[in-house]
């Protein structure tokens, strides 16, 4: 298993983590199989969607926001942060990629993200192999 961090910047944010977990495969030494990625947080997720607009991130964000507010009063979690870990249900805290000759099988737009929900924080990634 290989491991990093990721700082985010706001109470919300995703961050386009591919790089950091390419880098985990190699160091994987993957030539075939699958890769999970995971984050050991209940106010966090993993998310595959495209990279090539970072309007996508914005709309994403935004309707997550508009869909789970952070204050409503049917919230009764104390520690004030429910709509955090409503949203890290909603996106989940894993993602599974192939690996095929040692690379990441990405659509051609796709990316993979780090979605912060109760930030900012230092958070941790899991990378793991399956063969």
């Amino acid at each position: 298993m290989q491991q990093f961090q990721v700082r985010t910047s706001g109470r919300t944010d995703l961050q386009d983590i591919t790089t950091e977990v390419r880098d985990a495969v190699g160091k994987l030494a993957v030539p075939d199989g699958v890769v999970t990625i995971f984050t050991p947080h209940t106010t966090a997720g993993v998310t595959i969607n495209e990279n090539a607009d970072p309007d996508v991130v914005h709309d994403m964000l935004k309707v997550l926001d508009e869909v789970i507010p952070f204050s409503h009063p049917a919230y009764r979690h104390m520690e004030g942060n429910s709509a955090a870990h409503i949203k890290s249900s909603l996106v989940g805290c894993s993602q599974s990629v192939i690996v095929e000759n040692g690379r990441l099988q990405l659509g051609t737009w796709q990316g993979i993200y780090f979605a912060e929900f109760d930030g900012p924080r230092t958070r941790k990634v899991w990378v793991a192999a399956s063969v």
